[in-house]
């Protein structure tokens, strides 16, 4: 246990070496750089429209300003931890119905954090301070936004011993070209549950969440086991969400070491083997460890939940990909897990790949969670002429919200008897 703990300790950790970088006198600042593609849809009307309307129009413009007026290295980052974390709680506080709703966009709604926080990184991004920032700086500084903008670095857990512990994780928004009003009810269940206590058959459990970019490149770069690597030995229970499919929830059986080559929010495909630390330990497949016959067997709320066993696997000996309706068959290699090839199946699949490294299969459960595909109301479908929201997408995200919080607690008071 200790010693993978230990091997396993060095994921993630790479990107945080240029926090503590000294500031360059030398030579001239390099030049700060373009928006990414993500970045640039924030010029786009409907993201300033639901910034506008959730009172979050304010969060961009009043950081640039602080940043301007940063005068080292030093301040911009005590600046970016101090503001990033601010936004989290902002976005959490606006979701559980505390302080001022800003707006009439819906108080549920997971959009308003996404567009500020990529309002924040383009700051970041395309500032030209007047000191040097080397590019390690400014990257470092980039970091630490996305980190404290997410909730990764406010997971708290009170020292009560009866209060058990779950761990939660979302996703932003994707597919933002297709339709850019989308919004993600995973993200949206994060904000909901974060810091909030779930009554269970076995107790009551403390719920802390956090959310991940939908990002090929940071996956590679360790932020789900930097993230998550010092909870999962603490914690009595955990789940990745995301959303998956239309009208059902579906409790991923097996994870695929395998990106199948989606576009991200940044435009990149990625298709190759999942990048891990270890390859040569590394497993095509890896399984939950969720109750998922006590979460499937449960009135948990109006969408059917399934205990989702299909897989895409070339069989061993094979070339060709086979449909695998009931899991992997011995030897074979990944193509698809029960989540897919996309981000939604390489976060189940490093979470758990992370947990068995540490020796915790056996204690601890711990899976992926599929929602529905969060839908617009009828006649509000087109996204050139549509809304940005509605009453029916407003209720089917407070129901797959609600239907999360029960999924979640029907999970821990079947689990937490130990």
């Amino acid at each position: 246990m200790t010693s993978l703990r230990i091997r396993t300790a060095v994921l993630g950790i790479a990107l945080l070496a240029g926090l503590s970088a000294p500031t360059t006198t030398a030579c001239a600042a390099p030049a700060a750089s373009s928006p990414t593609v993500e970045e640039q849809r924030l010029d786009k009307a409907v993201p300033q429209e639901i910034l506008r309307r959730s009172g979050f129009d304010d969060v961009a413009p009043e950081f640039a300003a602080a940043l301007e007026r940063t005068r080292s290295y030093t301040q911009a980052r005590r600046l970016v931890v101090r503001e990033g974390s601010a936004l989290w709680r902002r976005a959490v506080d606006r979701a559980q119905g505390r302080g001022p709703a800003g707006g009439d966009l819906s108080r549920d709604d997971d959009r308003p954090l996404y567009w500020a926080r990529l309002g924040m990184t383009r700051e970041v991004r395309t500032w030209e301070p007047e000191f040097p920032v080397s590019d390690t700086q400014r990257s470092a500084l980039l970091d630490r936004l996305e980190r404290t903008s997410r909730g990764q670095t406010d997971i708290r857990y009170p020292g009560q011993p009866h209060l058990k512990r779950v761990l939660l994780t979302g996703f932003d928004p994707f597919t933002l070209d297709r339709d850019i009003r989308i919004s993600n009810p995973s993200g949206a269940s994060a904000l909901a549950l974060d810091g909030t206590v779930i009554e269970t058959a076995e107790g009551p459990a403390r719920v802390e969440t956090a959310l991940f970019p939908v990002r090929w490149a940071d996956f590679a770069d360790g932020t789900v086991e930097r993230t998550l690597l010092p909870w999962l030995p603490k914690v009595d229970l955990f789940t990745t969400v995301s959303q998956g499919r239309v009208g059902r929830f579906d409790i991923e059986r097996s994870n695929g070491a395998w990106r199948g080559g989606f576009p991200d929010n940044d435009n990149v495909s990625r298709t190759e083997t999942v990048p891990v630390t270890d390859p040569a330990t590394q497993p095509q497949w890896t399984t939950t460890t969720l109750p998922y016959t006590a979460i499937t067997a449960a009135d948990t709320g109006r969408f059917p939940v399934y205990d989702h066993t299909e897989v895409t696997e070339i069989p061993a000996g094979g070339a060709d990909p086979v449909v695998r309706p009931d899991g992997p068959t011995t030897g074979s290699t990944a193509r698809a897990g029960g989540g897919g090839n996309y981000l939604s199946n390489e976060i189940a699949y490093r979470a758990t790949l992370l947990r068995d490294r540490l020796g915790l299969h056996d204690t601890l459960p711990g899976g992926h969670v599929h929602t529905p595909v969060l839908q617009f109301g009828t006649g509000n479908t087109d996204p050139a002429t549509g809304t940005v929201t509605d009453p029916e997408f407003v209720r089917n995200r407070l129901d797959i919200i609600a239907q999360v919080r029960s999924i979640v607690t029907v999970a821990a008071g079947a689990t937490l008897r130990r």
